[in-house]
């Protein structure tokens, strides 16, 4: 019970998840982009580029089921499987935010390019927050809810059943009295 109680309190709230959200998956985005751009040095960029957010998604989804959601524990493959869905859509969001700039402006700018792909990622961003906070990492905060709720009560309730013979003793009606 009290191992219930102490890991329901150390869940944290949606704004203190929020901010290590940002936290945790800004410092591996930004270590990622140093990464690539090391990698890609030596290798093609598309291929440096898919190898480094493969290793920064399973790095991230560790971080957040361990310090972001409060689990305490480590990440299951199935939450890591769903993690890696999320950000391929996040992805996929950044991606078609850039290609629809380069529709709409025939030579657009680095700052521009910069902010839109920024601003697509922010989005992403909430979107995949809201996506592993309800979905992905929601089974350890229900189980540990079941488990506080499942604590059993001191006396056992005992119904009485109106009947039109006498009157039974309460002694008989329930053993606990």
């Amino acid at each position: 019970m009290d191992t219930a109680r102490s890991r329901q309190r150390a869940e944290p709230g949606p704004l203190t998840a929020f901010t290590r959200f940002v936290l945790c998956g800004g410092g591996v985005g930004l270590a990622s982009s140093f990464a690539v751009t090391a990698l890609a040095s030596c290798i093609p960029w598309a291929l440096a580029n898919a190898l480094i957010t493969a290793a920064s998604t399973l790095l991230a989804t560790e971080l957040h089921a361990r310090f972001t959601f409060g689990t305490g524990g480590r990440a299951t493959w199935h939450q890591h499987a769903q993690s890696a869905g999320s950000a391929a859509a996040a992805y996929a969001v950044t991606c078609l935010a850039m290609l629809l700039l380069h529709q709409l402006v025939a030579a657009p700018g680095a700052p521009l390019e910069q902010a839109v792909y920024l601003c697509a990622g922010a989005l992403a961003g909430v979107a995949r927050f809201a996506v592993l906070r309800l979905v992905v990492f929601t089974r350890n905060r229900s189980q540990a809810t079941a488990t506080a709720v499942a604590v059993p009560t001191a006396r056992p309730v005992c119904a009485t059943v109106a009947r039109d013979s006498a009157p039974a003793r309460p002694a008989n009606l329930c053993p606990a009295a």
